[in-house]
């Protein structure tokens, strides 16, 4: 296992960055796909859309037709939520990093280091409108490469928002995935964030039934021990 240094992004890092995050987004693709086919609409048009095209038509053909035809439709829809999410990203806080995480205090951004590489990211921002008795931070595109997973890089990157978000006197520090990120979803439960409900990042994701979860960690009350 080679070893790995998390240090603040510098522009360099931009390249690696971006792309590690689009692989990283985008590999959800196929499990969403696996996801969409299991649902039950999807069921009855797979199943129900070619019974009924037969039993009107009489052609073996056109129902087979029909159901190879909609495989492509259904894949589309499975990876327009996510190709949309990096669109926005790129265009949004991932287009100058430098300026979105590092101008302003009580922000940052990091990348994991290996072997002169970046093999992972996160960031992470003050939540506005709030009130006097909270002070929330929140973790953005925590990702890691695929090679480098399973060495604690993910774990030690969050430990290290959580620990920025301590030195800057936040209270909480949140975040939002979703279902399809099962390994992030335990990664955040093990770790003590606590999952305070879920919504539908935008009406894609609801096309899909992916659901955002958010996630809250306490840190006035891990002072003693937290991660």
């Amino acid at each position: 296992m080679a070893p790995y240094l998390i240090r603040k992004y510098q522009e360099s890092d931009h390249k690696w960055v971006v792309d590690l995050l689009s692989r990283g987004i985008t590999e959800h693709i196929p499990a969403t796909f696996r996801h969409v086919l299991k649902l039950p609409r999807t069921l009855v048009l797979l199943l129900g859309g070619p019974l009924a095209l037969l039993l009107v038509s009489g052609s073996w053909l056109l129902a087979l037709t029909f159901s190879l035809g909609l495989l492509p439709v259904l894949w589309f829809l499975a990876a327009r939520p996510w190709r949309q999410y990096v669109d926005v990203m790129l265009r949004t806080d991932m287009a100058d990093i430098t300026k979105s995480y590092l101008s302003e205090p009580g922000s940052c951004f990091w990348v994991a280091e290996s072997e002169k590489k970046v093999v992972g990211t996160v960031g992470a921002l003050p939540v506005d409108h709030l009130t006097l008795q909270e002070k929330r931070l929140q973790l953005f595109h925590l990702s890691v490469s695929s090679e480098h997973r399973g060495q604690g890089i993910a774990k030690a990157l969050v430990r290290t928002v959580l620990q920025f978000a301590r030195d800057q006197g936040y209270s909480e520090v949140v975040l939002d995935t979703t279902t399809m990120q099962v390994s992030a979803l335990g990664l955040y439960q093990g770790m003590g964030f606590r999952n305070t409900g879920q919504s539908f990042h935008s009406i894609d994701f609801r096309l899909v039934a992916v659901h955002t979860i958010h996630f809250i960690y306490h840190l006035l009350y891990a002072q003693g021990g937290g991660p």
